[in-house]
């Protein structure tokens, strides 16, 4: 049985990315999520090992010295997020092809590590105004914190070039078709 391939999705924030993720992940694809690890507490009902691996800062760090992340980010002071390179290897030998939600860097970072072996796909959102009305009716930010998302979105489209894909979300059932047409061509290679 040969080593799983590896499916990297990055967006903005509220570019349905988790959505068009979620319905692949139905699709008998054998795709298997990549649970990254983060510094963070976890939140409302998240379960160790289920949404992340949450360690403490210093755990972190140690594994970050012993080079067990193939790629990481500190966010913000103390708040680490990345992917165990265990987590990874554990799925590839199962024979599974591994999904990432990963934001923009990391994507490109990991295309990087895994080149051919990877398909990277970037869910473009159809425009600022679209985003900022779906941030909006999430009801889940507040207005600053939907422009910071905003300005940041605006920073991440700038790395879509990078992808092997861009996918336009304009009408998610579209999105879904054109990404689930891509990642089964890619899988099929």
């Amino acid at each position: 049985m040969g080593k799983g391939k590896l499916i990297i999705f990055s967006a903005p924030s509220g570019s349905g990315k988790s959505t068009i993720v979620n319905y692949l992940l139905g699709c008998g694809l054998n795709l298997a999520f990549s649970v990254s690890a983060t510094s963070r507490a976890p939140r409302g009902s998240e379960v160790n090992g289920r949404e992340y691996y949450f360690l403490s800062p210093d755990e972190f760090r140690k594994r970050i010295a012993n080079d067990e992340f193939l790629e990481y980010e500190e966010v913000y002071k103390d708040n680490f997020y990345g992917t165990l390179k265990s987590e990874v290897e554990r799925l590839r030998n199962d024979g599974k092809n591994v999904v990432f939600d990963i934001d923009v860097a990391g994507g490109v970072n990991l295309k990087n590590v895994f080149g051919n072996d990877a398909l990277s796909v970037f869910i473009m959102p159809p425009s600022i105004e679209a985003l900022r009305t779906r941030l909006i009716g999430r009801n889940t930010d507040s207005a600053e914190t939907i422009e910071k998302r905003l300005a940041k979105a605006e920073f991440e489209i700038s790395y879509a070039p990078k992808f092997d894909k861009v996918i336009l979300n304009d009408n998610l059932e579209i999105a879904k078709a054109e990404t689930l047409n891509a990642i089964t061509e890619f899988l099929d290679k």
